[in-house]
């Protein structure tokens, strides 16, 4: 029998880069790797089912999920991962000091649905006690206009979110002064531009992180690997090829951040920076698979729950994959 063809699509991470040059097959594939930026991985899996396996954004799955409209189906390889509180980026003239600040405040948004929102929210309620209706969400493009959410929303009825006029962008309302933050993963144009008052809420956000981990364990998710569902049911051996090969091909990558003979990454400390990670994180600080991440994953489940995303609270065993 001749090898399954598959077209994977993902962006062109370390953690990747071994499968896409080829120093890591997938066990019983030919694989067509496309290197696409995540949000045309997303657009182009969920709405033109594509590909037969592509990175997804995970809070937009659970909502999917939840509904059960999930053209795919995760597998607990998470290549995207990062603590957000670089993402909230307020104007240092309204009082704003720290999240419980916020409360009233028109705050500007990408998407509701976004896991790089959604965790900003949950940290907010968990740890100030800001829920997501003491908020004036405002929702729009960053730079571009017209933004939306890709599924619709569960929220209250009142609930305060509203689009941006039409034709308007964060970037230009933040700087104007019509908005009073922004959360985005891109900084807004007018961030230390010299003129306008925006700064990050947590400038220093490494120590911010770094204590967030501390005291929860937590290392947010932003996207997983899926399969498409009708891939997955007809080759359910392939999620465990897939796994084995994604978990090597991060091995590859977490290796070379500590070589010292002569540097694979372009930054003069890197394997210092690594090490000191390591101290705090622990020696698979980018885990894949459930039990190892179930504490972040529990809490990703209820704040979709709780925000408004999901319909229903999910149970993180159900919602991958399994790998043989």
């Amino acid at each position: 029998m001749g090898k399954l063809r598959i077209k994977i699509a993902a962006w062109d991470y370390d953690r990747v880069r071994p499968i896409i040059d080829g120093r890591v097959p997938v066990e019983g594939c030919e694989v067509d790797f496309l290197v696409l930026p995540p949000e045309q991985c997303f657009h182009r899996a969920y709405l033109q089912k594509e590909f037969e396996v592509s990175e997804i954004g995970f809070s937009p799955y659970l909502i999917a999920y939840s509904r059960g409209v999930h053209p795919y189906i995760a597998l607990p390889v998470f290549l995207s991962r990062m603590f957000r509180h670089s993402a909230v980026y307020v104007r240092t003239d309204r009082g704003i000091r720290r999240p419980e600040d916020l409360k009233g405040k028109r705050v500007g948004i990408v998407e509701y649905q976004m896991s790089a929102v959604m965790w900003p929210r949950g940290m907010f309620a968990d740890d100030h006690g800001v829920k997501p209706a003491d908020i004036l969400w405002r929702q729009g493009g960053l730079d571009v206009p017209g933004r939306k959410d890709k599924f619709p929303l569960n929220l209250p009825p009142g609930f305060p979110l509203e689009p941006v006029p039409e034709g308007r962008t964060l970037s230009a309302m933040i700087a104007d002064g019509s908005l009073d933050a922004v959360i985005t993963p891109r900084p807004p144009g007018c961030y230390r531009d010299g003129r306008t008052p925006v700064a990050r809420l947590y400038e220093d956000y490494e120590t911010a992180e770094r204590e967030y981990y501390r005291r929860t364990g937590i290392f947010p998710i932003m996207h997983a690997l899926g399969v498409r569902v009708d891939v997955h049911e007809r080759h359910p051996w392939l999620a465990g090829a897939l796994t084995r090969a994604f978990t090597e091909a991060k091995r590859i990558a977490t290796a070379d951040l500590f070589e010292q003979d002569a540097l694979k990454v372009s930054l003069p400390w890197i394997a210092s920076h690594a090490q000191q990670t390591r101290a705090l994180m622990g020696e698979d600080f980018w885990p894949y698979g459930v039990e190892a991440n179930r504490r972040t994953l529990e809490v990703m489940t209820r704040y979709s729950y709780e925000q408004g995303l999901a319909v229903r609270r999910l149970g993180v065993d159900e919602i991958f994959a399994e790998a043989s």
